[in-house]
């Protein structure tokens, strides 16, 4: 009997064998294939950004029972950037519940930069979405703290959760940030007069400038995003983090900006809902399957990791994870 259990869970076992291998061995083609994709430049409006090397490229996937495969800088740390939007949203939401961010925010696509000062004055004088910098900052000054600096530590700490290991504020980056953040400032400072912050607008600008200059590998990314993935529960702690019935929202939000201008372009070629920063980072959902994420400073003229995005069309394709793809039958 014993030898039959034995020999019944080699059997059971095999499939999963047999996908790490095939993950591992399409992470290594991958970046073999990408790695020397020319194109695109470091964001240089950011000082710190603008020294990050060029070369750097690693990519992660977390499946969501909690298996990791990485390849390249995956370990490398950088700034988190406009992904940290998607997760400090997930706690905005968990605060305030989805109807406060639809109502107080907004959830559609404004067409614009992400930066637009524009679409807040034409589009009923709100944020439009929580992945935009005007939506991200109403977003976080609606993360409950009973003052600013307790309020910043909740934001690290969840930021941390996700990770599944503390996370640090990479102080240079941080900085370079906030010296030059005068348009984040104005835009804070004009959601204030429409009714659209729930702390002080300047404090809520702070902390959403350190949120943007916490420090991630595309390893801790993937495990963020894993999360996601998993319904809500961090795939490696198993500790539940965002309400599972919100976890739809989030990814809805994410699929309307979260690649920025090019998001509609993302979803077509891609069909995963995403979100990218300045920093070189992507990240991609598979729901219920796996989370990827990748790293790499050259970005297009839209603020996306050239090598990162195709990167990721390239995983997708292969493991045929597009949520759009029809399932019926070919034709014979």
């Amino acid at each position: 009997m014993k030898r039959l259990i034995m020999g019944l869970m080699a059997v059971l076992l095999l499939p999963l064998a047999a996908l790490a291998q095939d993950l591992d061995a399409l992470l290594k083609e991958t970046h073999a294939k990408f790695a020397n994709l020319p194109g695109g430049a470091n964001a240089n409006y950011i000082p710190f950004l603008a020294n990050v090397p060029s070369h750097l490229f690693g990519i992660a996937i977390v499946t969501a029972d909690g298996k990791v495969y990485e390849v390249g800088d995956s370990k490398y740390e950088f700034g988190i950037e406009s992904i940290s939007k998607a997760f400090v949203l997930c706690k905005a939401m968990m605060d305030v519940g989805p109807d406060s961010i639809m109502h107080g925010i907004g959830v559609n696509a404004t067409g614009m930069p992400f930066n637009s000062v524009i679409a807040i004055e034409l589009e009923g004088y709100s944020p439009q979405n929580p992945l935009v910098n005007a939506g991200a900052m109403a977003a976080n000054s609606m993360v409950k703290g009973p003052d600013k600096d307790a309020q910043w530590k909740i934001v690290l700490d969840y930021l941390g959760e996700m990770a599944g290991r503390p996370l640090q504020l990479i102080d240079e980056l941080y900085k370079s940030e906030a010296a030059t953040n005068q348009h984040n400032r104005a835009i804070a400072m004009l959601l204030a007069a429409y009714g659209h912050m729930w702390a002080d607008p300047i404090d809520a600008c702070d902390s959403y400038t350190k949120q943007c200059s916490v420090g991630v590998s595309a390893k801790d990314l993937a495990v963020m995003a894993g999360m996601l993935a998993n319904g809500g529960v961090n795939p490696l702690t198993r500790k539940r983090l965002l309400k599972a019935e919100y976890v739809p929202k989030v990814l809805a939000a994410m699929s309307m900006e979260g690649l920025y201008t090019t998001s509609g372009e993302w979803l077509y070629q891609v069909g995963l809902p995403g979100k990218s920063g300045v920093g070189g980072g992507v990240i991609a959902v598979a729901p219920g399957k796996m989370a990827i994420a990748a790293f790499a400073p050259p970005l297009d003229p839209v603020g996306n990791s050239v090598k990162a995005m195709a990167a990721i069309q390239y995983i997708s394709e292969k493991l045929d994870l597009n949520l759009y793809k029809s399932t019926a039958r070919k034709e014979q």
